[in-house]
């Protein structure tokens, strides 16, 4: 792509100026580096995914009101995480964490079980075990 036609599309996700790196041929045919606000395309598909994990979280944040799951499970969506991800920041198996996620199992946990999901979510223990909704 030529350097004069970089796109330059601005959206919602832009807000804080942030430019991305892009390599482009100047006007020699050279490979150089610009600066792109933003690929309309991109921006969609970025939007599309931010909307989806909102409705992730919602879903996780109503399940845990119904006393479905533990608050182990909103917070590992509100932090972008999956069961692996979580259970590598924890230490512990995937089939352990994901029993974690049921409620009589959760409150039977232990507080250095809770520190450790505490500090993977950055919050601490208090808030882990009482679950504030906004």
């Amino acid at each position: 792509m030529e350097k004069d036609k970089v796109p330059q599309d601005t959206s919602n996700l832009t807000k804080n100026n942030v430019k991305e790196l892009l390599y482009a041929t100047d006007e020699n045919g050279n490979y150089t580096t610009t600066l792109s606000t933003g690929w309309e395309p991109k921006t969609i598909a970025l939007s599309n995914s931010i909307d989806e994990i909102n409705e992730r979280i919602a879903e996780a944040k109503q399940q845990v009101l119904n006393g479905e799951v533990s608050p182990i499970s909103y917070y590992m969506e509100v932090n972008k995480m999956d069961l692996t991800i979580l259970s590598s920041y924890v230490g512990m198996w995937k089939w352990r964490v994901k029993r974690h996620f049921k409620p009589a199992i959760f409150a039977k946990l232990s507080d250095s079980i809770l520190k450790k999901y505490a500090d993977a979510f950055n919050i601490s223990i208090s808030e882990l075990k009482n679950f504030k909704t906004d």
